[in-house]
């Protein structure tokens, strides 16, 4: 009777284990399609190629067009790129930004720059082209008006009075970014767009510190993370290293002006970071301890714009000329000591003149 009831004790023991085998592996494939949505999300920053527009995806419709522009206008992001103030805006095409490099820093010479890299920036206005699509960020380069701004109001005894009035934007200070693609805008997702605008607008960023550090080299964002400064940084870097300096001193070295940039005060190290013009030229640190730190030698190379100095560019031979005939031209060699030569004197035979400008001299037989 006891070997009985052991072997239906076992006999249930091990229907119980099965039947909770068999349910974990039963439960283990309905719990995994619930791992899947919660990874697939947007993709990160720089993963275009993940999900690439196909080759030929159909033009895109009217309800993605309303879609796309109500995703992303009024949307605030920060800018990877400097941008040009006024109507010199960049343009877009497989991920290759114009203007760049020289005729780039030209722009944000001559215009002012509307957003410098790292900078928040606001998409204020979307609209879809034939082959591209135009983003304006900032306001734009013009000032759009409202629509009762155009109404004008006539009295019977009155002029004409415009409906908007005095704006104080009517010089608007933004910019624009054209994205073109090869024949025509295509049929995409929100996330496509965005990966698409990655090497210009960041939609990732969280504040405009991560959107600046992923602008420069690896090594300037590493020393960038560790408050260290590095010869060949510009201004900007050294202000995203270290803050603006309490102290600033400006110096003479020859005939080289330059700024001290002071940080720390003793008992702590105390850094001297001297710029010529925008440019790091030495780092000198002195240590708690009395130890003098130098360095000179140039640890980061960034791109510079090139020297360009007052050039001539070379006159064709029959070039036209507002001088005179018989006047000398520019090219002709003065005296060492930077007098003009003397005017031609006639020979005596001939009458001299005696009057005054536009007076005709005779000669008498």
């Amino acid at each position: 009777m006891e070997r009985l009831r052991v072997s239906a004790f076992l006999v249930s023991l091990f229907v119980v284990v099965s039947a909770i085998f068999i349910f974990g592996q039963s439960g283990s494939p309905s719990a995994q399609p619930s791992a899947v949505p919660a990874q697939s999300g947007p993709s990160q920053p720089g993963t275009a190629a993940s999900n690439p527009i196909p080759a030929n995806a159909p033009h895109m419709s009217k309800q993605t067009r309303f879609e796309i522009i109500r995703d992303f206008e009024t949307q605030l992001v920060y800018a990877r790129a400097a941008f040009p103030m006024g109507t010199k805006g960049l343009k877009l095409k497989d991920g290759v930004i114009t203007p760049d490099g020289e005729e780039l820093r030209q722009a944000l010479a001559v215009y002012g720059p509307a957003v410098k890299a790292g900078d928040p920036a606001h998409i204020s206005y979307v609209r879809i082209k034939d082959d591209h699509i135009h983003f304006e960020i900032n306001g734009g380069p013009v000032h759009r008006k409202k629509w009762y701004q155009h109404i004008e109001i006539a009295g019977s005894n009155a002029g004409m009075t415009p409906g908007g009035g005095n704006d104080p934007q009517a010089n608007p200070h933004g910019s624009f970014l054209d994205v073109y693609f090869d024949r025509y805008v295509p049929e995409l997702t929100a996330q496509q767009m965005r990966d698409l605008l990655f090497p210009v607008l960041d939609f990732n960023a969280k504040n405009k510190e991560q959107a600046y550090l992923d602008t420069v080299p690896p090594n300037v964002k590493e020393a960038i993370l560790e408050h260290h400064v590095l010869v060949g940084m510009n201004q900007e870097m050294v202000i995203h290293a270290k803050g603006k300096p309490p102290k600033k001193v400006r110096e003479r070295d020859g005939e080289t002006e330059y700024e001290e940039w002071i940080y720390g005060d003793p008992p702590a190290d105390v850094d001297f970071v001297r710029l010529v013009g925008d440019e790091v030229v030495r780092v000198e640190t002195m240590k708690v301890g009395g130890q003098k730190v130098v360095r000179t030698e140039k640890e980061v190379i960034l791109e510079k714009p090139e020297n360009k100095e007052a050039k001539q560019e070379e006159r064709p031979a029959n070039a036209p000329s507002l001088r005179r005939p018989g006047e000398d031209s520019d090219d002709v060699a003065k005296p060492a000591n930077g007098a003009a030569p003397m005017p031609p004197v006639p020979p005596p035979d001939l009458p001299q003149p005696s009057g005054g400008p536009g007076e005709i001299v005779t000669a008498s037989r």
